[in-house]
């Protein structure tokens, strides 16, 4: 990566202006561009596709450190970024340049020719392209909404996919039903390719088993095939055949340990394709970041605002599963305050997500979220956290004035949640640059 250049907001924009729709799920357009191409979705290395609701993200950077640290070139495609677009294309192991990357968005605009075609899916097959011209072991590709519809579901031969919790979240897209979420999500499984699935509610649960029967997926189930728990300060992997005593993980939270342990999973279907030895994977789990996902920020100037012996936490969930697991790791958070600082996307089920955590919190803080017009109120949530009794909520022009106004009330625990597009603008804020 070179200097603090970035990719030309010129090129983004145009090909943000392509159509219409942020969302507009659908294969046709992204598969004729791929055709165009030359098809570049059919010449990766082994790829593992991962769908869920909550912790993909966190999958694939345990994913990619273990077999990263097995001395393996790993392609990583991740979305939304947090502060450069080129935080969601790792080819071979690096982030491209901004030259390169620009290049690289150029090529694809030529050949898409002006017709419509989404952001998100001209951007993924980009990605593909800049994949299947460079080397590598594995490609790990996250879904950005959904799946049976999701622009990386145009590679049709996969060696894995992996099915992390499945919770509500984008009904608008997905549908309101559990079973109708479970359904799109399951829509990467693949005729005969095996699909490594995390502990699942129920109704998702049967939905998933049914679609498995109908393509002849052999299924690899969290609390059946394979298991994992704590003891002590490890995590024990348990699968077929095999017993592993890992480091707990590098991130946060007892949710992160199903994350990594359903990474190991996925790695111990791939041993014979993907080899990554025990080792390798016990100093990926020591090894792995995700920012934004329950990170502290030891440093940095908004982390400067606060007292000292005060602590900083960021967290990009968003919905009421992510509120849940934030909640649990809370409980943990007994000898100091709890002080939130919150900004939404008004699409989001803020009572629902806010609920978990204001049981433990002394005072909110509501805030906009930068350069979002699809941002909610804060005065709204300062509404939602009133009527779940928190006295000490109020609305705060940005997250500097929130942090100094809660830092007049001595040290605590400041935690800022909510949103991806925020805890993007915080890490900016706070002089955070990918790696």
């Amino acid at each position: 990566m070179t200097g603090p250049q970035r990719v030309p907001d010129a090129v983004l924009a145009r090909l943000q202006a392509l159509h219409p729709k942020t969302i507009d799920l659908s294969l046709d357009r992204i598969e004729a561009l791929l055709a165009d191409l030359g098809h570049p979705e059919r010449r990766l290395p082994p790829v593992i596709h991962v769908a869920g609701t909550n912790g993909k993200g966190s999958v694939v950077a345990y994913l990619r450190a273990m077999t990263e640290a097995a001395g393996l070139r790993a392609h990583v495609y991740t979305s939304p970024h947090l502060v450069r677009f080129a935080e969601r294309i790792r080819v071979a192991g690096r982030l491209l340049d901004d030259a390169d990357l620009a290049g690289l968005l150029e090529e694809c605009e030529r050949v898409n020719a002006g017709r419509p075609i989404t952001f998100f899916e001209i951007t993924t097959a980009a990605a593909l392209l800049a994949f299947a011209r460079q080397p590598a072991d594995v490609c790990l590709l996250e879904t950005g909404l959904g799946g049976r519809l999701d622009a990386t579901n145009v590679v049709k031969a996969p060696a894995l996919t992996a099915l992390t919790p499945i919770a509500l979240d984008h009904q608008q897209f997905l549908g309101g039903r559990l079973e109708a979420i479970a359904a799109e999500k399951a829509g990467i499984l693949k005729p005969g390719v095996a699909c490594v699935v995390a502990d699942q509610p129920r109704k998702a649960g049967r939905v998933i088993e049914l679609r498995s029967l109908e393509l002849g997926v052999p299924l690899l189930r969290e609390g059946r095939d394979w298991f994992v728990r704590a003891q002590g300060d490890s995590m024990v992997y348990e699968g077929r055949g095999v017993s592993l005593s890992l480091p707990t993980p590098a991130l946060p939270g007892r949710h992160q340990m199903r994350n990594a342990a359903l990474a190991v999973a996925c790695l111990e279907r791939l041993r014979d394709v993907v080899p990554v030895p025990a080792a390798a994977a016990a100093l990926g789990l020591r090894t792995a970041a995700w920012p934004a996902r329950l990170q502290r920020l030891n440093d940095g100037p908004l982390a400067a605002l606060l007292p000292a012996g005060a602590e900083l936490w960021l967290d990009g969930g968003h919905n009421p599963a992510a509120g849940k697991a934030l909640g649990a790791f809370a409980r943990h958070w007994r000898d100091a305050p709890l002080h939130l600082v919150v900004g939404m996307m008004a699409n989001k089920d803020a009572a629902g997500f806010l609920a978990p955590l204001l049981a433990r919190a002394a005072a909110l803080r509501a805030v906009p979220v930068p350069g979002h017009a699809g941002a909610a109120d804060p005065a709204a949530l300062v509404a939602v956290a009133q009527a779940e009794g928190m006295a000490d909520a109020a609305v705060a022009p940005s997250v500097a004035a929130a942090l100094r106004d809660l830092a007049a009330a001595g040290p605590a625990r400041v935690l800022i949640c909510g949103s991806l597009y925020l805890a993007g603008a915080v890490l900016a804020e706070n002089g955070w640059t990918p790696e």
